[in-house]
């Protein structure tokens, strides 16, 4: 529940409404592509989750597999996805916000969200894991309710604010792709960012009671229900109404009960959202209270962020995470119609990243059982080692389809090589303080004398 709580958020509930409007209804081609990368991502999680769970997950995995510094990189570039996507979730809850109070500007709600939020997580794991429960099993329920409806509405072709749902919507309007191919193959970016979060299988795992039995259950079963949630509600979403009548500045969801004239259904619909935002922000800053703990504990992010509290909540990852979302509220203040969609397009930088690592840790895994080095998993990923390179090529091919958009996504291609020496630097000034540090505590070591008969 925790990583399909996670996914379902408002890369759906939010995105797909200005996605819609600019690719048309062959967007779903675009949600049916990274459902497929995403599946095969969960599988790979699947098996090194099997071999050693850990609440570091893909962190220590890339470690493992490939080297401190990938580790390092890795962990740091999923808590860039993390704080940016934080960012875009307070966004949406104050755009949310924004039908019932017009007139209270937005980064005041964003505020009001940030400190409810990290209140919940600084509290306890267990307060957490149940507020998460709950906030899935509404959003879950809400998608249910949506495609029950919306198969009702297009099965009967019933009359939806003056338009007929139906099949046909999916090729009405200047067809199934209206504005090209290209603009389908842009949105993918946008449309990776919607699937982030189900890699939260892999760090719960870490705090989960007997991991190998519950984990390959959990995996399979988010991997089908986000592909018939997400695939199926945009092509509902699609047949429902002209993809012309969807737009940016509300979630598709609201837009559809809002045309149905049963009172306050769209208000439901937009407190349902608002909850969705709230639970993947929720979640952002459990995993990298975890994630930035697991990287202090190696000397590779700041003491501070390793601190954790007598509850066993590394406050201190958590608060710094806390500090990077106030950017957010400052984002909302200065740019408040852009702050979303630039915080996405950076975010899903993170996101690309921490899905490659997870694939080629597999590939690693792979390679060393079946040279002996490793015992071979029982949950093992289909098709590998070709469905894990041919997964990251594609994951490979949607980050150079970036620079040739417009907006944010081209901004977010062109800070690439930033983030890059950043990291680059960052690493260099890690591994040669732990050198220092190492040294002496070598020195310092007494060499025993050996014992006679040895």
């Amino acid at each position: 529940m925790i990583a399909i709580g996670g996914a379902i958020g408002v890369g759906l509930f939010l995105g797909a409404g200005g996605r819609l409007a600019s690719s048309g209804p062959g967007l779903v081609l675009a949600y049916a592509a990274c459902g497929i990368a995403a599946f095969f991502v969960m599988r790979a999680l699947g098996e090194l989750v099997m071999h050693r769970p850990a609440a570091g997950s893909f962190v220590e995995y890339a470690r493992e597999f490939v080297g401190p510094w990938a580790g390092f990189t890795s962990g740091w570039m999923y808590w860039v996805n993390w704080a940016m996507t934080g960012i875009a979730e307070i966004t949406a809850a104050a755009i949310y916000v924004h039908r019932w109070l017009p007139d209270v500007p937005q980064w005041i709600t964003a505020l009001v969200a940030l400190v409810v939020l990290l209140a919940v997580n600084l509290l306890s794991v267990k307060l957490f894991g149940e507020l998460e429960f709950w906030f899935s099993v509404i959003k879950v329920l809400a998608i249910i309710v949506f495609l029950f409806t919306g198969l009702a509405l297009v099965l009967t072709s019933a009359d939806v604010g003056g338009v007929t749902a139906s099949v046909s919507n999916l090729t009405a309007n200047q067809g199934f792709l209206p504005n090209g191919v290209g603009v389908v193959l842009m949105s993918l970016q946008a449309v990776i960012f919607a699937y982030s979060a189900i890699e939260m299988v892999g760090i719960a795992a870490g705090e989960t009671k007997d991991p190998k039995k519950v984990l390959p259950k959990a995996i399979n079963g988010v991997v089908w229900r986000i592909g018939i949630f997400y695939v199926g509600s945009v092509l509902l979403l699609a047949m429902v109404l002209p993809w012309t009548l969807y737009s940016g500045a509300e979630s598709p969801f609201v837009t559809v009960f809002s045309r149905l004239g049963i009172p306050a259904a769209g208000d439901v619909m937009n407190a349902v959202v608002l909850t969705a935002a709230l639970s993947s922000c929720n979640s952002g800053l459990y995993s990298t209270g975890r994630i930035l703990r697991s990287l202090a504990q190696k000397g590779e992010a700041p003491a501070f962020t390793g601190k954790m509290s007598a509850r066993h909540v590394p406050y201190g990852g958590i608060l710094f995470t806390g500090v990077v979302y106030l950017f957010g509220v400052v984002l909302n203040y200065l740019v408040p119609k852009e702050a979303f969609d630039i915080a996405i397009a950076v975010a899903s930088l993170g996101v690309i990243t921490t899905w490659i690592t997870l694939l080629y840790c597999q590939i690693k895994l792979r390679r060393k059982a079946d040279k002996g080095e490793l015992p071979r998993s029982t949950f093992r990923m289909p098709g590998a080692p070709y469905t894990g390179w041919l997964s990251i090529a594609f994951l490979a091919m949607v980050l150079v389809l970036m620079a040739f958009t417009e907006g944010p996504e081209r901004i977010a291609f062109y800070s690439m090589p930033v983030i890059a020496v950043v990291l680059f630097v960052g690493w260099k000034l890690v591994s040669r303080r732990n050198r220092a540090l190492a040294g002496p505590a070598k020195q310092s070591t007494p060499v025993r004398e050996p014992i006679a008969g040895e």
